[in-house]
């Protein structure tokens, strides 16, 4: 079915429910659309969707092999052990295959060439320990893993025009004035998702993945199963980019009256401690929770500043209506 050209109302332009439900039919056919083109290019681009999301846990495994703990860091001690009994061996072998360790000739050639077996296979051992990527245990598990995150990949791809669809679906709905107010929000709303996205990949996450990692670490054996490890960074994530929402909800409440800038100044005690209980809900030690603490107490000094801004100019155009009025 062809796809007819989108309607934008006016807010003073009365339309049929025919016409809104053919209008949400073709908005959600656009956003449909981008969702199914990011997921597939998201799908297209698995190894590399992977990699950025495993870098966290890669990172921390790192940590971990180069201070010996958990079965990756004693596998790892084992095999630099037995590279270097190997290398003192081949070393020992071939000092007695020279001329001058007086040995008989045959044995000296047999102890070269055993040497050079040894060398041979020196080099076959793996530089690195395997086993700083999620665990899959089902046989279907690397595909439903690749496809899941993929989709979740997909949706921060799509969300610009997602956003913009139902944007344009909502403001013809705002009065002039409203959309004074809403349409700066609505913009910086995915800015701000986005911000906390990085701001949860760069600090929360690999904090989080060092403190669970390293939890009684003496009394268990860490193994990361890749569903779960794929659900704790999508929820960690999300949590934290909706956290970085609080100005739009701050200066939303502002700017319908609900509340006033000098008020929610007063209660900036409370804030602090809001701050400090959503810290505290996400995984970390203490310089953690002050880290992921300070920036959302940032964000609520700026919905405050933000919230006086939108005051002021509402004081400033009450003030030149009564100038302008009779």
């Amino acid at each position: 079915m062809a796809l007819r050209a989108v309607k934008i109302a006016r807010p003073d332009e009365q339309l049929t429910w025919a016409d809104h439900l053919e209008e949400l039919r073709s908005r959600l056919l656009v956003a449909g659309g981008a969702l199914l083109l990011a997921f597939a290019l998201c799908l297209w681009q698995s190894n590399f969707v992977l990699k950025v999301i495993n870098h966290p846990l890669t990172v921390q495994t790192a940590k971990q092999v180069r201070a010996g703990r958990g079965p990756l860091g004693q596998a790892a001690l084992e095999g630099q052990a037995l590279r270097q009994l190997a290398a003192s061996t081949a070393g020992l072998a071939r000092t007695l295959a020279k001329p001058q360790s007086g040995l008989p000739a045959p044995l000296r050639g047999s102890l070269a060439a055993q040497a050079q077996r040894i060398a041979a296979a020196t080099r076959q051992l793996p530089r690195a320990a395997e086993g700083d990527k999620p665990v899959t245990l089902g046989v279907g598990e690397p595909f439903t893993a690749t496809v899941s995150v993929a989709l979740y990949a997909a949706i921060p791809l799509a969300l610009p025009v997602i956003l913009f669809e139902l944007y344009g679906f909502l403001i013809p709905a705002f009065t002039p004035q409203e959309r004074r107010v809403a349409l700066p929000l609505l913009y910086a709303a995915p800015l701000l998702f986005v911000g906390g996205l990085l701001f949860g990949y760069f600090v929360v996450m690999p904090a989080a993945i060092d403190f669970l990692q390293n939890f009684n670490a003496s009394q268990f054996n860490v193994m990361v199963q890749a569903d779960q490890y794929y659900r704790f960074a999508v929820t960690t994530l999300t949590i934290v980019g909706l956290s970085f929402e609080l100005p739009i909800a701050v200066i939303g409440l502002v700017a319908s009256g609900t509340v006033t800038a000098s008020w929610l100044a007063r209660k900036r005690r409370w804030a602090i401690v809001i701050c400090a209980v959503i810290a505290a809900l996400l995984p970390g030690e203490a310089v953690t929770m002050v880290i992921e603490g300070v920036p959302l107490y940032l964000l609520f000094e700026l919905s405050v500043v933000c919230g006086r801004l939108i005051e002021r100019r509402r004081r400033q155009r009450a003030l030149a209506l009564e100038a302008s009025g009779p």
